[in-house]
């Protein structure tokens, strides 16, 4: 039985190994470019994930939201810890964002079912 975010973790893999498979100079290094921002340097990569999810829900970019969301879960962040960036991300972003924080606290719910 596949959800929401089965189908959007395979759309994603799809989709990028078509882009990369295009073979566009500039389009793989943005790619690699949007890879390495999220490594660890002064900030270790679990909080630059926390700082993506946040800008990503302030954009209002589902797709993005999803990503970062995923990551975080896999980094370890506390359902506690991510709300508090729903916050952050809400005080930012002002009453648009509330459609996106729903989606937010969906894809959290089955990031955990997942991983449960």
């Amino acid at each position: 039985m596949t959800n929401r975010l089965d189908e959007f973790q395979a759309y994603r893999q799809r989709m990028n190994e078509r882009i990369l498979g295009i073979d566009h100079l500039g389009i793989k290094r943005f790619f690699n470019l949007d890879t390495s921002a999220y490594h660890d340097g002064a900030l270790d990569s679990k909080t630059k994930e926390l700082l993506g999810l946040v800008a990503s829900m302030v954009l209002r970019c589902n797709d993005c939201i999803d990503y970062h969301i995923l990551q975080c879960v896999q980094a370890g962040w506390t359902d506690e810890e991510l709300y508090d960036a729903f916050n952050v991300a809400l005080i930012v972003g002002g009453s648009i964002v509330i459609p996106h924080l729903r989606h937010a606290v969906e894809t959290l719910d089955l990031a955990r079912q997942q991983s449960n």
